[in-house]
């Protein structure tokens, strides 16, 4: 095993440990392949399933299998033709069994740290569905709570700017400028520490770079 591999390997196992004191399940797995079909595994028949915005969902192919998948029923606001369909979508995520998403940080002590736009991905984070299962690469990892802050505001949030096409600061300087326009997606920055409910949030690391 190559030094680099051994470290996250470390890194993970100190930070499952720190998620179990926090009632979260954490797992490690050496490849996006098989993050994607542990995820997977926490689906079963009949389940509604629903997803916030995340490019490691993409990059892992876990939004294409969960689209193929034709025994569950899939809330998925990329096929709604109007504002107010995505709205409904968004407010049936609510109930969904199971909510997938990734994290803009974590520490190596287990916090995870959000920063949210519209705030319905933070928000389910928070509370409604039965599970939240979280997909993240190593590259999300943080020393504290300070580094994962600064990380979700100076390197997540500017490369999503530009993505989705935001006129915004830091999609033109590529840092953050602390802004209040209305195109900022930095409107509620979440800190979870704990879950209420014992082991509704999974997370799954990867030693894989993923995401923003």
């Amino acid at each position: 095993m190559n030094p680099k591999d051994a470290y996250y390997e470390t890194c993970a196992a100190s930070i499952r440990k720190h998620l179990e004191k926090r009632r979260m399940e954490g797992y490690y797995c050496k490849s996006s392949q098989e993050a994607r079909d542990l995820a997977l595994s926490f689906v079963k028949e009949g389940d509604v399933v629903s997803f916030g915005g995340s490019m490691t969902l993409a990059e892992t192919g876990l939004l294409e299998e969960l689209r193929r998948k034709e025994r569950i029923t899939l809330l998925d606001r990329s096929t709604a033709s109007t504002p107010e369909e995505v709205q409904q979508i968004y407010e049936k995520a609510f109930t969904a069994d199971a909510y997938f998403m990734s994290t803009n940080a974590i520490t190596l002590s287990g916090e995870l740290v959000n920063i949210d736009g519209n705030g319905n991905r933070a928000a389910a984070l928070i509370w409604g569905p039965k599970q939240v299962i979280i997909l993240a690469g190593m590259n999300k990892v943080c020393p504290t709570l300070e580094d994962a802050v600064r990380r979700a505001r100076e390197l997540a949030a500017p490369p999503n700017c530009i993505r989705l096409n935001k006129q915004t600061p830091c999609a033109y300087s590529g840092s953050c400028g602390d802004c209040y326009g209305d195109d900022c997606i930095c409107s509620q920055t979440v800190i979870t520490r704990r879950s209420q409910i014992p082991g509704r949030i999974k997370v799954i690391l990867t030693r894989e770079t993923l995401g923003y």
